[in-house]
């Protein structure tokens, strides 16, 4: 993509955000479920900077659940800079889109080289399979169009929603995975998983690329993981004065303390849950969101770090305990990168309509149940379950669709039996 027209649609991107935050629908958007949790919410965050500023521990209370590296960011920004806050997550917004602009240009150049190399292993009439040089051009600028305009990401940032700051986190840490430059890599990876848990899960596709060559280089690559989430505590823990900001952040997810309704499927369990059976169930949700998934994907995705990594987002978006559209737009924008396996996704028609149904009438369930008096919490998990039911529609058609590609790459499109042309099924 050329330089002026990446410049263009960074403004297009700003504008349409800047516009949004500055019109009478901006505190609608912002107090919507669907984008503002407990987690996320900047009117938490506003809350935390006002204690931190009187010299309250913002972390005594269940209000605040923000890192204290990013409470006191905004708390310098709210005292020094206060207009130009909204300006700060725009800039940080249109800087994980850029970054992800150059993290998948950096992605297809490597497939495209690994292609090279083993093309002369592939099947005959496998050319329409075949990344192209044009789509070392067209998917980037496809990625880098998909998280910058996509609907969700404008409502994530237009909220002031703080997984505007997770999002440029994944997305740096997966552009130094991509450049293979650790430090930086595993750097952004902490502050991320510090702030929402759920992200250390993608040390494990850090592994697959930084320790290739022995044993010797897993445990460097963990234990620098590790002793770097350790530092960014020490160094939470020296600002703060306390170590209650552990409980506040990591603790609040995992227990998943506040049930507020949202995309996602925890509240609804945990508020009809007896308590007695509440810490069994807790453990399996979290299970479920983490490590369930991970070591079987791991294992047969473990020559492709950026399929597991694109399948772990996606998976770990769904079933978080406080999901965000912000979330899903994220994932999203690593759709374009599976280009070539498009041809085999049966479920697109499908996953589309769950997208569009259920994202028009949560709305108008929530109004009902809420305001009208009409309905009640089923009516709204009904459709929050069916978008979770549509996203793992769309995980599991393109881990499929990736499996079919790497089988016709290799024994071709046509399968004969006893001369008779078979049909591959996948089960």
């Amino acid at each position: 993509m050329k330089n002026k027209k990446l410049l263009a649609l960074l403004v297009l991107g700003g504008t349409m955000r800047y516009i949004l935050m500055s019109s009478k629908y901006s505190s609608a958007i912002s107090g919507r479920v669907e984008i503002s949790t407990p987690l996320n919410s900047h009117k938490r965050v506003q809350e935390g900077v006002h204690l931190y500023k009187n010299q309250i521990d913002p972390y005594l209370g269940d209000m605040v659940h923000e890192t204290p590296l990013i409470l006191i960011s905004l708390a310098w920004a709210y005292s020094t800079i206060p207009q130009l806050v909204p300006w700060i997550y725009i800039m940080i917004d249109l800087a994980a889109a850029f970054i992800l602009f150059k993290m998948s240009k950096e992605f297809i150049h490597q497939m495209f080289s690994k292609q090279s190399k083993e093309k002369g292993e592939y099947a005959d009439e496998t050319d329409e399979l075949h990344l192209k040089y044009h789509d070392t051009i067209d998917i980037p600028k496809f990625v880098f169009i998909a998280y910058l305009l996509n609907p969700f990401s404008i409502l994530n940032c237009v909220a002031l929603s703080s997984t505007v700051f997770s999002n440029f986190f994944l997305a740096s840490s997966f552009y130094f995975m991509a450049k293979q430059n650790l430090w930086p890599c595993i750097a952004f990876l902490s502050l991320e998983t510090l702030r929402s848990l759920y992200p250390v899960v993608f040390i494990a596709p850090v592994l697959l690329v930084f320790g290739k060559s022995c044993k010797k280089d897993y445990a460097r690559v963990a234990g620098s993981f590790i002793l770097t989430c350790f530092a960014f505590c020490y160094i939470s823990y020296s600002i703060m004065g306390s170590w209650t900001f552990i409980n506040g952040t990591l603790g609040f997810v995992f227990f998943c303390r506040e049930l507020q309704p949202n995309i996602g499927l925890f509240w609804y369990f945990f508020m009809e849950m007896f308590d007695h059976f509440r810490t069994l169930f807790l453990i399996t949700f979290q299970i479920n969101a983490t490590i369930l998934y991970l070591i079987p994907l791991t294992f047969k995705l473990h020559k492709d770090p950026l399929m597991l990594t694109t399948i772990l987002i996606s998976l770990t978006s769904i079933f978080r305990s406080y999901p965000c559209l912000g979330d899903i737009a994220f994932y999203l924008a690593f759709l374009p990168l599976w280009r070539r396996c498009w041809k085999f996704m049966a479920h697109n028609f499908v996953v589309f309509c769950f997208f569009l149904i259920t994202l028009l009438i949560m709305p108008a369930l929530w109004h009902l149940w809420m305001y009208a008096g009409s309905a009640n919490a089923n009516f709204y998990f009904g459709a929050t379950l069916a978008f979770s039911t549509g996203q793992i529609f769309l995980v599991t058609d393109l881990l499929f669709a990736y499996v079919k590609r790497e089988f016709c790459l290799k024994y071709g499109q046509k399968v004969f039996i006893d001369g008779k042309e078979a049909k591959i099924i996948l089960e």
